[in-house]
Parts: structure tokens; sequence; C-alpha cells
């Protein structure tokens, strides 16, 4: 089984991205440095939000939502389970940054133990399924071909 960076003679050459993606990418993030280096300097260190909870509620809904989406997926076998598997990866890694950054010296504790034996783990699972799921797929097939 060759995997998708490997070179195959015989078969059409496709990118997986138009030219223009890599370049215009490239200055985004540059052009963000920058930016991140003003709000360091800038920003408060500490500020009253006034939508504390409904930032938080909103963003674990949205979480809910794709840990959801991603089960049903994976459930039905269908190809998008590694998108929505990328997209929970990293919904679960900003929610335990902003779980520790965000925590009072009380909740700090929780907070690190929740990132690192719930959040950070089930980021790292589902990294790996949005990494594997096309050779996942076709191991499927193959045994259902049999």
């Amino acid at each position: 089984m060759t995997t998708a960076d490997e070179y195959v003679p015989d078969a059409v050459a496709m990118e997986p991205a138009p030219r223009w993606v890599a370049p215009v990418f490239a200055v985004l993030g540059a052009a963000t440095l920058p930016w991140t280096a003003y709000l360091a300097m800038t920003l408060p260190p500490q500020v009253r939000a006034h939508h504390y909870r409904l930032a938080w509620v909103g963003f674990d809904i949205m979480l809910i939502a794709v840990l959801l989406a991603t089960a049903y997926v994976a459930w039905r076998g269908r190809r998008l389970l590694g998108l929505l598997a990328a997209i929970t990866a990293t919904m679960l890694v900003l929610d335990a940054w902003f779980d520790i950054t965000t925590s009072s010296r009380a909740g700090m504790p929780s907070a690190i133990l929740s990132a690192v034996f719930i959040e950070l783990p089930l980021a790292a699972v589902c990294g790996w399924i949005a990494q594997h799921v096309d050779q996942v797929i076709e191991r499927r097939l193959r045994e259902l071909g049999r």
C-alpha cells in the first residue's frame, strides 16, 4: 500500500491544495507575528469579561457538537471522519489551554488534571484518527470485499 506522499508513476499526480494556498498561509502566519507581539505588550494582564459564561458555555456546546458529529461519522464509516477528528482535536487542545490559562489558583489543579488525563489524550486519539482514517477505511473495504 502506498501513502499519499509516495510517488506512483502510473497515477495521475494531484496536488492536495491549490498552489496559492501555501504562500497565502505563509504570509498570513508571518503577518500575525507582529500582531501577536503587539498584543503581548499592550493587553492588560487581567480583564473582566462581560460574556464570560456565554463564551464558555457556547464553546462547550460547539465541542459537544463536534464530538457527537465525530462519533456519528465514525459509526457510519464516512470519510468525513478525518476532518471532524482534526476539528475535535483542535477544540480539545484549545479547551485545555483556556481552562488552564483562565483558571483561578484554586481551580488550577483540576484544570491541569483535566487537560493531562482527558482533553489532551483524547486530542491525541483524534489526531491519530485524522492521520490514519484513509488507511483504516481502505483496510475495512478490503475486509468487506473478502
